[in-house]
């Protein structure tokens, strides 16, 4: 491809209102942080719980990279698997209620590893249309018949299943869908795996440490064991403050990952560090349930605040709250309102959601306090002018949409 061409696809990318661009974090993961020199209110970290600065993370963190040093030095099969790597594996398996559980370096490889190790050309994947694009890109890279369900529709995925015959299938979804905020039928999709003898797997990064009596995520939510749901997938660098990934499940799931996963085998492991800095998030995600409630008493207040102001929110009831504008060019001018008002909240575009979703994907953290969300919605009624936020727009009208499949990654 000749460079002029590469030119030309940036040009379009900027002419169409969906050119991205990075923008420098210069302070710790809180509600008020330094983008770029400036001072702002951020609403948009998935640091749900407020974990990602607590002193008592970074204390274990400094304590054993002094015992460990700073990186992994080499892959989990070769010796980069420390004590603080196994300790952790065991708790989040106690956690999760779960044979046990393997750690990744990040969501993304946790999800093509999986995915890629149970499934071959002779088998199919079956995955919800909003589903992250690690999952989307897993499933394509397995070599297995790939088909998408309408989101959150049972009665779509059924009408698939019937269609295809192979000894092996998988149902993916989403535990909490990172763009819309809503939560899959989990106990449903468990019904269709196991009347048709497929297996089930969640990726429930977004779940964790929000959902549940002690933050077990969407599994603990509905009340889901090993049995019903096989393949239980959660990142570590949203609730849990730190960063990394893991996979629950049975023993005979953990070995085929050991033996077959091509992003475990084939990478560093994480820090040390960073593991034993997570036991002490997973212990605090567990004892410290008045983040939940927090979390939930912030999200009750911005809804019904928008709804006061007469602003359309999605079917959300998780931290995820996103504001539905439609046309890119006026998210992007509203998100730019918003941080010369010293808000700051990304605006998220195609292709990461469809065409004409283009929203303001508002995040609420346990770190927030009331005042700060009264703060935001007082900006949001001062922008009201600039137009309807999702007039015209249902969450309905998206999740029975044929749009092509969004990235559903990066704004």
């Amino acid at each position: 491809m000749a460079f002029e061409a590469l030119q030309t696809r940036l040009d379009e990318r900027v002419s169409a209102d969906l050119y991205r661009q990075r923008r420098i974090l210069q302070s710790a993961q809180r509600p008020e942080v330094v983008i770029d020199g400036r001072n702002c209110l951020a609403f948009c970290s998935n640091d749900y719980l407020g974990l990602a600065a607590h002193p008592e993370l970074i204390s274990a963190l400094q304590k054993a990279a002094s015992h460990y040093g700073v990186g992994g030095g080499a892959s989990h099969l070769v010796n980069g698997h420390t004590a603080a790597h196994h300790a952790l594996e065991e708790e989040l398996a106690e956690f999760t209620g779960r044979d046990r559980v393997l750690l990744f370096s990040t969501g993304y490889m946790a999800n093509l590893g999986v995915i890629t190790a149970l499934l071959g050309r002779n088998d199919v994947v079956l995955q919800d249309r909003l589903n992250h694009a690690s999952l989307l890109d897993g499933g394509l890279l397995s070599g297995a018949r790939f088909m998408r369900y309408q989101h959150n529709d049972i009665a779509s995925l059924q009408q698939r299943m019937a269609r295809v015959d192979a000894d092996n299938r998988l149902i993916v979804t989403d535990g909490v869908f990172s763009m819309d905020g809503d939560v899959a039928d989990l106990p449903a999709l468990a019904g269709v795996a196991r009347e048709q003898n497929a297996w089930l797997m969640v990726d429930d990064a977004h779940g964790f440490g929000c959902l549940g009596q002690t933050g077990g995520g969407c599994a603990e939510h509905f009340g889901l064991g090993q049995d019903q749901l096989q393949v239980l997938v959660g990142t570590l660098g949203k609730a849990f403050g730190t960063a990394g990934a893991f996979v629950a499940g049975s023993n005979l799931l953990i070995e085929t990952l050991i033996q077959y996963a091509r992003s475990y085998i084939y990478t560093t492991s994480m820090p040390p560090a960073v593991a034993e800095a997570t036991r002490t998030s997973l212990r605090l995600l567990q004892q410290e349930s008045w983040r939940r409630e927090h979390l939930n008493t912030l999200i009750s207040r911005f809804r019904q605040g928008c709804s006061r102001l007469g602003y359309r929110l999605m079917a959300s009831q998780s931290p995820i709250q996103p504001l539905l504008i439609g046309d890119a060019g006026k998210a992007v001018a509203i998100s730019r309102a918003l941080e010369a008002r010293g808000i700051y909240i990304s605006a998220i575009r195609p292709p990461t959601v469809p065409a004409g979703s283009a929203r303001l994907r508002v995040t609420l953290s346990a770190a927030h306090s009331e005042a700060q969300v009264d703060r935001l919605l007082d900006a949001l009624a001062d922008l009201s002018h600039m137009q309807q936020l999702g007039s015209g727009y249902h969450c309905s009208d998206l999740n029975g949409s044929e749009q092509e499949t969004p990235d559903h990654a990066a704004g």
